[in-house]
């Protein structure tokens, strides 16, 4: 597991107010633009939205009245449903904010809890991310969430993937850091994941895993890959 789903949400909410975005004042060129990319996961068009999570404005005007109804405390930890269906209430946050990423992370974690039932009337997880991508393609955020997603499906290759482009967006990002350092050390590629584990700790990344991770792995380290001991 990558993180706990409490501690994921804190860190996600840290991450949209401190990053540093591009304001989108108007949402009707994306939309055109990304509409004509809507195979398999759909058009963008939405009777309200789309809206940018990552504009400050958009979030403070148009975003209260989507979580009170439906993106909910108990939605965001998968409780229950906030106006019916959990997954619905999740589709329509996901509808109105594509790359809102705490409502991406949380139907990440119902569809790899549940699995993706043949008759769902909402979108794979895979198609959400293409959806906030096609919508928002320089988001760190949605990335970062991406590979977290990623990570826990056990692609470790496009988790890498995933993380190095969030920090490409944004290189001061101590969540991408720090779980790109965690994939690195699961590859046993441990000076990659001390480099990555020192930016992470120097900005103040509060969590300790990687950490002990390569503690154990230098304490236990035999020289196996030549590098975990040093």
């Amino acid at each position: 597991m990558i993180m706990r789903e409490g501690t994921g949400r804190a860190l996600l909410s840290a991450l949209a107010a401190t990053a540093v975005f591009t304001v989108v004042t108007s949402t009707t060129a994306p939309v055109q633009a990304a509409t004509a990319n809507n195979e398999a996961c759909g058009g963008l068009n939405n009777a309200y939205g789309p809206w940018d999570y990552s504009n400050a404005s958009q979030r403070e005007q148009r975003l209260p009245i989507v979580e009170q109804f439906h993106f909910t405390s108990e939605v965001e930890t998968l409780k229950a449903g906030a106006s019916g269906d959990l997954a619905l209430d999740l589709d329509y946050t996901l509808r109105a904010f594509p790359n809102h990423p705490r409502a991406l992370w949380a139907m990440a974690r119902l569809q790899l809890r549940d699995g993706y039932p043949a008759t769902a009337h909402y979108y794979s997880a895979e198609c959400y991310f293409e959806r906030a991508l096609r919508w928002r393609p320089e988001d760190p955020a949605v990335w970062l969430v991406y590979g977290m997603y990623l990570h826990r499906k056990k692609d470790v290759d496009g988790a890498v993937q995933k993380y190095r482009r969030a920090l490409e967006l944004q290189p001061d990002n101590l969540e991408a850091h720090y779980n790109l350092g965690l994939v690195y050390a699961e590859r046993g590629q441990y000076e990659e994941a001390r480099q990555q584990a020192k930016i992470a700790y120097d900005g103040g990344y509060p969590l300790p895993g990687l950490r002990r991770i390569l503690e154990k792995a230098a304490s236990g380290s035999n020289g196996k890959d030549g590098r975990a001991g040093r």
